[in-house]
C-alpha cells in the first residue's frame, strides 16, 4: 500500500497496519484514494475538515452560477395598439431583468387560416426590441400557437432603476441653476 502522509510527502509502499498505526499516532484518517491503482494509494489527512472544504466549494459554485428564468407572454393576432405597447413594456422589462422571454400568439377559431398576422406581430416586437434582446427562435407555428424565443443581451442596458427617469430628468432641466440665482 502506498502511502501518502498528511504533509502530502510520499512515504512509499508500506503494510496496512504500519500505515494505521502512523495515522492514529497522528490522531487523524486514514483515507483509500486509489482503490484500483497497484499498490492502492492511501493518504492520512482530517476527513471530516476535507469533506467539510468540499461543501463549502460546492456551495460557492452553486452561489454563482446564474440561474436562467424564461418568462412568458401571450399575445393574440387582433391586438389593440395600446395592448400592444403593454405588453411590449413587459417584454421590455424582462429582458432588462436578464430573463429569456417565451413570446406566444393564441390564434383562436378561423384566426388559424391567416397565420402571418401573428407571425407580423412577433416579428414588429422583435424588431421594437432589437436594442434589448435577440430572437433565439424565429416565429414557428405549433398546433394552435405561434412562438418565438428572446434571448436578453449580454451588454445590454442597465436595469431601469439604475438609469435616471424622464421625470428626473426634466426636474433638473426645469431647476435654475446656482450660477442663474446669483
Amino acid at each position: 500500500m502506498r502511502l501518502i502522509d498528511h504533509t502530502g510527502e510520499n512515504r512509499g509502499v508500506v503494510p496496512i497496519a504500519r500505515a494505521l498505526d502512523i495515522a492514529v499516532g497522528a490522531n487523524l484518517d486514514l483515507v483509500e484514494v486509489a482503490a484500483d491503482a497497484r499498490p492502492p494509494v492511501v493518504r492520512i489527512m482530517d476527513y471530516g475538515k476535507w469533506r467539510y472544504e468540499q461543501e463549502q466549494k460546492a456551495k460557492q459554485a452553486r452561489k454563482h452560477q446564474s440561474q436562467i428564468v424564461i418568462k412568458e407572454i401571450k399575445f393574440r393576432p387582433k391586438i389593440d395598439p395600446h395592448d400592444y405597447a403593454t405588453k411590449k413594456g413587459h417584454v421590455e422589462r424582462f429582458l432588462r431583468n436578464k430573463d429569456k422571454v417565451k413570446v406566444t400568439i393564441m390564434f383562436r377559431g378561423r384566426e388559424l387560416l391567416h397565420p402571418e398576422r401573428g407571425e407580423s406581430i412577433l416579428l414588429r416586437l422583435a424588431d421594437d426590441l432589437k436594442d434589448l434582446g435577440t430572437v433565439e427562435s424565429k416565429p414557428n407555428l405549433d398546433g394552435r400557437n405561434m412562438v418565438m424565443m428572446l434571448n436578453p443581451l449580454k451588454d445590454g442596458p442597465p436595469p431601469p432603476a439604475a438609469r435616471p427617469t424622464a421625470a428626473a430628468a426634466a426636474t433638473e432641466a426645469a431647476a435654475p441653476s446656482d450660477s442663474e440665482t446669483e
